[in-house]
């Protein structure tokens, strides 16, 4: 599945490993269907090369979006999306990343980093969850 030669350090080489959020990336997570979504119509908008997205095929299926160190605090997020690291975040929280290649069940990447999307984009992000209600934030 993977093309990628950038393997980023925080990647484990197989398996999946627990990455503290803050440190080598920000999250942003949405669940189930919303989150499929989203993930789709972002790496659509970026022709395939949207950045880190990790899916957790159990559960709330839920859709980890990853974004610079830091770069999470500085936007406003609509309801149903969840913020983990940054300033201001007082818990710590970890993320589990799968590696680029093997067995990673149940985690996945439904879009990997590459080296010029070594990121999602935050506004890009943003633009895929579609118009934001005045309210939410």
């Amino acid at each position: 599945m993977t093309n990628a030669i950038h393997w980023p350090e925080w990647v484990p080489l197989a398996g999946h490993h627990l990455r503290v959020s803050g440190v080598h990336f920000d999250a942003l997570r949405i669940q189930g269907v919303r989150g499929e979504q989203v993930a789709a119509r972002l790496v659509a908008e970026a022709d395939g090369n949207a950045g880190p997205v990790i899916c957790e095929a159990t559960g709330f299926r839920w859709m980890y979006f990853l974004v610079a160190p830091g770069a999470a605090k500085d936007h406003n997020w609509p309801l149903g999306v969840q913020r983990f690291g940054g300033a201001g975040c007082r818990t710590v929280t970890y993320i589990g990343v799968p590696a680029l290649a093997g067995n990673t069940w149940p985690l996945f990447w439904y879009s990997e980093p590459t080296p010029t999307a070594p990121y999602v984009v935050p506004g890009q992000l943003l633009t895929a969850l579609g118009p934001v209600s005045p309210s939410a934030s």
